[in-house]
């Protein structure tokens, strides 16, 4: 395999390490499918005022877990790299934190507007916000499944 830079043998370490980021990235990639095929249906279903609540509360658990997967997932793939010399590491690890920017330029400001409805005021506003960050959320899902493929393919 092409390597744009020499491979660091430090032995079976050099396994773990990929196969750590493979793990995380997939454990990212299954809560981000999670949400957007189960957890964002479910709350759909409910009254806007119960739909606000239930997502507000979902995304502040939500993005404590998530965050912390891409970070350390981008920064396990990152190592992998560095040890093995395969750019296939380095691509999964800049898939997966390309979740970073695209939170906080794309998703962020819809967010924002979110936090700031109060509960009495939810309504039809708050409840196409919601559907607007759902289809926005599939797109952290892809960043997950793209890392995750690129991470399993650099450790067949």
């Amino acid at each position: 395999m092409f390597s744009i830079r020499p491979a660091l043998n430090f032995g079976r370490g050099t396994m773990i390490v990929g196969e750590l980021a493979l793990t995380t990235a997939a454990f990212f990639s299954g809560a981000a499918v999670y949400v957007s095929a189960a957890e964002q249906p479910a709350r759909l279903e409910l009254d806007d005022k119960d739909l606000l609540a239930e997502w507000k509360r979902s995304y502040k658990l939500g993005a404590a877990q998530q965050a912390p997967l891409v970070f350390i997932g981008a920064l396990l793939g990152c190592l992998a790299w560095w040890q093995m010399g395969d750019w296939r590491w380095l691509l999964g690890a800049a898939a997966l934190i390309s979740a970073w920017p695209y939170t906080g330029f794309v998703i962020m400001p819809t967010n924002d507007r979110l936090d700031a409805i109060g509960l009495e005021h939810a309504g039809p506003e708050s409840r196409a916000l919601i559907k607007k960050w759902g289809r926005m959320h599939l797109v952290q899902a892809g960043q997950g499944i793209a890392a995750t493929l690129c991470f399993l393919w650099a450790s067949a």
